[in-house]
């Protein structure tokens, strides 16, 4: 199916939504649970979680079966370079992140998600990428910058403005390989809920030994508020959605499927708002609607990227 062809197709308007949207609350769940664990035990129990509900879920669905329980080596070696780049580096960069900057404005830098997963996808997918495009992504560089100057001016005490920025990106990486990885066509020779239970439990067990080897014993929280965290992100915002944003990246392409980037940032910071008392001033004002608008010009202007 072409992209244009996914784009209009319900399921794939439905994902698209429905990922936005939970993905933009999950910034906040996050900053949630900083704190009361060290950031690399919370992922760790986050894809745990995850991996036991879509093993759950893809038993139920039939997409697993007990006697074809572990897929082919090729997909097993995939399955673990996602779960390496995706829910392991991405997310122990993002928790640590959000100890520096709020949640709203982490989300906003990681809607430039668009940009590495162009990049990755014209080098191994072959995607092109036009002029239109490059133009959209400066724009939203101007914007974040902007973000940026005013965050370093109002953090508080203990922040580190930079170093939060820094990890931001490095987390944009390694969730822009995890997501190229999951385009490709070893990934699609079994359903989604293999690849992905595999990818998580793979995951979370080297989420496992960071955490280990950077913050000693396990620790967790049995805390409603933290333990209430660690179930929304592991079953709504890992096993309903990250299938969910595998059939964009199926069906859309790595390119066109980080498009939802332009709407998670803003759910995010109307949470932020409400919730952690995000300020807004003229020149955070114009730096989200000059990272937003960037984003759109350069996604009207990308061609289908299959």
């Amino acid at each position: 199916m072409s992209a244009q062809v996914g784009g209009r197709d319900p399921k794939v308007i439905v994902a698209f939504i429905v990922t936005a949207l939970v993905w933009g609350s999950t910034w906040l769940v996050i900053k949630a649970q900083i704190g009361p664990v060290p950031a690399s035990w919370s992922v760790t129990w986050r894809f745990t979680g995850a991996a036991i509900g879509m093993f759950a879920l893809g038993l139920v669905r039939g997409d697993i079966r007990l006697n074809a329980l572990v897929p082919e080596r090729a997909v097993l070696v995939r399955a673990g370079l996602i779960g390496v780049s995706l829910f392991c580096g991405n997310f122990q960069f993002v928790y640590r992140a959000e100890s520096h900057l709020t949640s709203g404005l982490v989300a906003v830098v990681f809607a430039l998600l668009v940009l590495p997963n162009a990049v990755l996808s014209r080098i191994f997918l072959g995607t092109p990428v036009t002029r239109g495009f490059v133009l959209g992504s400066l724009i939203a560089l101007a914007g974040i910058v902007l973000l940026m100057i005013r965050e370093y001016h109002a953090a508080p005490a203990g922040s580190d403005v930079p170093l939060g920025a820094g990890m931001t990106l490095l987390a944009l990486v390694c969730a822009s390989t995890g997501n190229v990885l999951q385009a490709g066509q070893v990934a699609r020779r079994v359903p989604a809920a293999m690849l992905l239970a595999w990818a998580f439990t793979i995951g979370a067990a080297v989420d496992f030994v960071i955490a280990w080897v950077l913050s000693g014993p396990p620790v967790f929280s049995w805390s409603p508020m933290y333990a209430g965290a660690v179930a929304y992100l592991a079953l709504v915002g890992s096993v309903l959605t990250f299938p969910l944003y595998n059939l964009l990246l199926r069906e859309m392409g790595p390119g066109r499927a980080a498009y939802n980037g332009v709407v998670v940032p803003v759910v995010a910071m109307l949470l932020s708002t409400a919730f952690e008392s995000y300020r807004w001033t003229g020149l955070n004002i114009a730096g989200a609607l000059l990272a937003l608008a960037g984003l759109v010009v350069a996604l009207q202007s990308r061609k289908p990227s299959r």
